[in-house]
């Protein structure tokens, strides 16, 4: 959430006694993880700031936002104890999410996504990476599973942009009127800055410099 203050070219620095009151006065729609659909869902609840955010219950959360509202109630209290992970070749990176009640209303179902896209841009980030070919994973009540992708020609990796894609691949597919189990987002065809290794060319052969 810092680097995303003082932009284009300011420099945020957020020290651990300093985390609480930082997020306290952030405007909810500056944390990751809450996208424009979920914003304003939490504006009609009446919550516009992380100290908003703070006042509500987890049990309360949790019935509104469902699984995600643990993730909210932690990162109001300046928590993330998600483990890092190890730096390794990967060739896509992604996220799901399965319900313990199936979604039926379209609505939430573009919420849901939209949570998760942030969390791929989350994960982007962590590796330094990005992706061409969006792919999302639709999973129904049935257990039958379903898969749409689009390839695009610029490496893709703004949370904006992931859910735009995403939600133009889930409108056009028919949901005959079924529920959804699972939702999940990955992305491929990664670029990886972190993998593109600089080879210093020699200046020198034989004594001589090489033009």
């Amino acid at each position: 959430m810092a680097s995303g203050q003082n932009k284009p070219n300011g420099l945020t620095v957020i020290l651990p006694q300093d985390a609480i009151a930082f997020v306290e006065q952030l405007p909810i729609e500056k944390f990751h993880g809450i996208g424009e659909v979920t914003a304003a869902k939490m504006h009609s609840l009446g919550i516009h700031t992380g100290a908003d955010l703070k006042q509500r219950s987890l049990t309360e959360l949790t019935r509104h936002f469902g699984k995600a509202g643990n993730y909210y109630y932690k990162i109001a209290r300046s928590e993330d104890d998600r483990p890092v992970e190890a730096n390794r070749v990967r060739k896509s990176i992604g996220a799901e999410n399965s319900f313990a009640n199936d979604l039926s209303d379209v609505g939430q179902m573009l919420q849901e996504i939209e949570q998760i896209a942030s969390v791929v841009e989350q994960r982007l980030e962590q590796h330094e990476t990005r992706g061409r070919t969006l792919t999302l994973k639709v999973k129904f009540s049935d257990y039958r599973q379903i898969t749409r992708s689009k390839t695009a020609i610029a490496p893709i990796s703004e949370v904006d942009t992931i859910f735009e894609i995403a939600k133009i691949l889930f409108l056009s597919i028919d949901l005959e009127n079924r529920s959804i189990r699972l939702l999940g987002i990955s992305l491929s065809n990664l670029d990886n800055a972190k993998q593109t290794q600089v080879i210093q060319l020699p200046l020198f052969q034989n004594g001589n410099i090489i033009f």
